[in-house]
């Protein structure tokens, strides 16, 4: 199953940005350069982006970190960092690595901000748990994990296909994690907020200080 996952995201990448642009109505990236400000990152900061897909957000962390800053774009799918590589080809302070979500190769406590934009809800299974016990692990006492995510649509023919699209990812506890969503975060942050971005697509949940005890499982 993992196998075909990655596969399947390879393939994506051709068509992916095109994809979140329809759904989020944010042909510009506006939306990306507002959440690249909410993290408050500041020059020389490091910043980690998980499952960074094309890399879309990578240009947007760059100009808070400024030269002295590190920005990660960290994706399991090799398709997709080729497109971020040739996205952001002209970046010297950004570094592409394959890897898990759910298994981060950094050392605790390295990164001042963790982003996820339009993919935390495609992990599958544990592997959001996982993933969130990782974010925690590696970033700062005083760092901040923000994600931004299509917000469940009110149409309900556009709801239920929203809902197909997560079972047929394996996605499954998503749903579950949707009608909990602050008190899921909240297992894993003292501090969550959540709002909603222009447009009405899209929403950006803002999780601060990470909890060093043993989170409780949604």
């Amino acid at each position: 199953m993992r196998r075909w996952r990655r596969k399947y995201y390879d393939l994506f990448s051709t068509i992916y940005d095109r994809f979140v642009a329809l759904h989020s109505s944010d042909k510009q990236g506006k939306l990306r350069s507002y959440l690249a400000e909410k993290t408050n990152a500041a020059q020389g900061d490091r910043v980690l982006d998980i499952c960074t897909g094309t890399g879309s957000l990578l240009r947007c962390l760059t100009r808070r970190v400024k030269e002295r800053g590190i920005v990660v774009g960290l994706d399991f799918s090799i398709g997709m960092l080729e497109v971020a590589k040739r996205k952001n080809r002209n970046l010297n302070s950004v570094y592409l690595i394959q890897a898990e979500a759910s298994a981060l190769p950094f050392k605790t406590n390295v990164f001042h901000a963790v982003t996820c934009s339009h993919a935390f809800y495609e992990l599958r299974g544990e592997t959001q748990d996982h993933c969130m016990e990782e974010v925690g692990r590696v970033l700062t006492l005083a760092g901040s994990f923000l994600i931004m995510e299509h917000d469940i649509p009110k149409n309900p023919v556009i709801r239920m296909l929203y809902y197909i699209r997560l079972m047929s990812m394996g996605a499954s506890k998503a749903i579950q994690i949707l009608r909990h969503e602050k008190a899921y975060l909240s297992g894993y942050f003292e501090n969550v907020t959540s709002f909603k971005l222009p447009g009405g697509f899209s929403k950006i949940m803002v999780c601060r200080e990470p909890l060093i005890s043993d989170p409780p499982k949604a």
